[in-house]
């Protein structure tokens, strides 16, 4: 009787062990066929300087993007100050007449400045001043450096309201082109 009842359980036993070997193989199976991962990118390579070159390109598009950052004294100016002839050195238009602004074909309407050499006649700048973001095209020669001169209509209206102080500006045109 013992021996039947280890022969029921062995039986029993080898049954358990069988429904456990298929059931173990038939997950190992799923979990292989759910687990192949393929990469298609392995013989790739990541091309930094083309992905530089895109950024770039991408910021030369956004006309608002500065391509330099300046610091100089910003000081006000008018046309008919003592050493001021009334004409604008890069373009010779005479702004006698009042004229403080320009009608930029990209920028909108912008404030005149004078600057050194050093930025192109038609380059955009901006700054802000009294918490408000002032957007000038250099129209005019006369000053040292990086310092700009603001065209104000009168020296009155540029000492008063202008005077002489510390900018940091952005350039967002050299020249005529961007």
């Amino acid at each position: 009787m013992i021996q039947m009842r280890l022969h029921k359980v062995f039986k029993t036993a080898k049954i358990i062990l069988v429904i456990a070997i298929i059931l173990c193989a038939q997950q190992v199976g799923m979990k292989s066929s759910n687990s192949k991962i393929s990469n298609i990118n392995v013989n790739k390579t990541l091309d930094l300087s083309a992905m530089a070159y895109k950024l770039n390109e991408i910021n030369m598009q956004d006309i608002y993007y500065p391509l330099d950052t300046l610091t100089g004294d910003l000081t006000g100016y008018a046309a008919d100050c003592p050493l001021c002839g009334g004409t604008l050195g890069c373009t010779g238009q005479n702004v006698l007449d009042g004229t403080t602004t320009y009608d930029d074909s990209t920028y909108g309407t912008v404030n005149i400045v004078a600057s050194s050499k050093s930025l192109a006649c038609g380059s955009i700048i901006t700054w802000e001043m009294n918490g408000e973001k002032k957007t000038a095209i250099v129209l005019d020669r006369g000053v040292l450096g990086t310092d700009i001169d603001l065209l104000s209509p009168s020296e009155e209206y540029a000492s008063k309201n202008i005077g002489r102080r510390k900018i940091t500006y952005d350039v967002l045109r050299v020249g005529w082109t961007r």
